[in-house]
């Protein structure tokens, strides 16, 4: 997520965590913001929202349509804002920030691991374990593989960023050296 966009989308997630949190409907929004997110995250889609020749009400129509049954009452309210404010391309961030809110809401945090080979699940559990005792949290972690950083691994836990990888100690030394 580019930061502009974190940024954008935070006061959107936090307005629908608070008003889910108020009616009891956690999930039911996370289900909603997840459909709007991956909806969103296709590029025909975004192609379709980038287009100046759709007008804001056949986007909204079409938001709505896709959605069906899931998008009713609030979540129609939402996608009718986003839409008006221009804010529609944001939808993947909303869902991300609101699930990582619901995680820190029930005193688990979202890790995501970055490791230049493939790590094995006692190795995960491990460094779910260190992390928990850390950062006094239940820990959900997602790995992926990246072999651009040579070696070693690079956690995020919100705004926590550990780089433990080769390619980030290039680049410090680079940094320092003026490079």
């Amino acid at each position: 997520m580019a930061q502009e966009s974190i940024t954008i989308a935070r006061p959107y997630a936090d307005a629908i965590f608070a008003r889910a949190k108020e009616s009891s409907s956690l999930e039911q929004w996370s289900q909603t913001l997840e459909l709007l997110g991956t909806v969103m995250s296709d590029a025909a889609m975004s192609d379709v929202v980038g287009n100046p020749n759709i007008s804001k009400q056949q986007l909204t129509e079409m938001i709505l349509g896709i959605g069906g049954e899931q998008l009713t009452g609030e979540a129609e309210n939402l996608v009718r804002l986003l839409v008006e404010n221009g804010r529609l391309v944001i939808a993947p961030e909303i869902a991300t920030l609101f699930e990582e809110r619901k995680n820190a809401e029930r005193g688990v945090l979202e890790v995501e691991l970055v490791s230049a080979y493939v790590i094995d699940e006692d190795q995960k559990q491990a460094l779910a374990d260190a992390l928990k005792a850390k950062l006094g949290s239940d820990i959900n972690m997602t790995t992926s593989e990246d072999p651009e950083l040579i070696g070693g691994m690079r956690i995020r836990a919100g705004d926590l960023v550990i780089d433990g990888s080769v390619q980030g100690q290039l680049t410090k030394l680079a940094n320092e050296l003026g490079i």
